[in-house]
């Protein structure tokens, strides 16, 4: 077995707007008065995420509604430094997973079904690990891909953010070290330098940066180079 290890969110998929228009949004529809420029909400949103600390773990949180709970005072105190007032910025944060999760946020980059179809049709198998929220496999049966991998190691589930080095040792001890091959990802911090520090080889996509050994800037190119070899 040859299997690839993607990442998600940047790599082969994304949430319109993610969690900067997921504020933006709530903003919209619960304090319409208010005008906050998306650069004053995204400055907001820089702290406080599980994968802002990733050395440390959340391997407490065991249920959907855990994880969401342990971030409702990180999304109240967001709006608050937004400028809404404190008892209603609490309703607003309640608010900000129902957004999120709506299913037609999320769609595919044009270029990932038909990279996962060549790469498998070359005898690949794929695997997904993903700093990620707890419902991320429903989104991937939204999307209508959940079959295509035989793995999703989710950050929400296991508790280890890339790139703490459990979030990888979990994939390598699943799948097998001789098997897994690849990590693919546009992060170069969580996706390479996490990937490399636990000893597997890694490719950056979509985002450039000198230090990548191994660099796509599509998953077309990606694909065509993964098939020579």
């Amino acid at each position: 077995m040859k299997c690839l290890l993607w990442d998600f969110d940047g790599t082969l998929g994304f949430c319109r707007g993610g969690w900067t228009g997921t504020f933006m949004e709530v903003l919209a529809a619960e304090a319409p008065e208010l005008s906050v420029p998306p650069e004053q909400v995204r400055a907001q949103l820089d702290r406080g995420f599980p994968w802002h600390t990733p050395d440390v773990p959340h391997d407490h949180l065991r249920d959907a509604d855990q994880w969401w709970g342990d971030l409702h005072p990180v999304f109240a105190s967001s709006f608050v430094r937004m400028g809404v007032p404190s008892p209603r910025a609490d309703a607003l944060a309640r608010r900000v997973r129902p957004t999120y999760l709506r299913a037609d946020r999320f769609s595919l980059f044009d270029d990932a079904l038909p990279a996962l179809e060549r790469l498998s049709a070359g005898g690949w198998v794929h695997a997904i690990l993903s700093n990620h929220v707890p419902e991320f496999e429903a989104i991937l049966r939204c999307l209508s891909i959940r079959d295509r991998f035989t793995h999703v190691f989710n950050s929400a589930v296991t508790g280890y953010e890339k790139p703490h080095p459990r979030a990888y040792s979990l994939a390598i001890e699943t799948i097998g070290g001789d098997g897994l091959r690849w990590m693919i990802g546009d992060n170069f911090r969580a996706d390479v330098l996490g990937a490399e520090a636990a000893g597997l080889q890694a490719i950056l996509v979509r985002k450039a940066n000198p230090q990548a050994t191994h660099f796509f800037p599509d998953l077309t190119e990606l694909a065509s180079w993964l098939s020579l070899g």
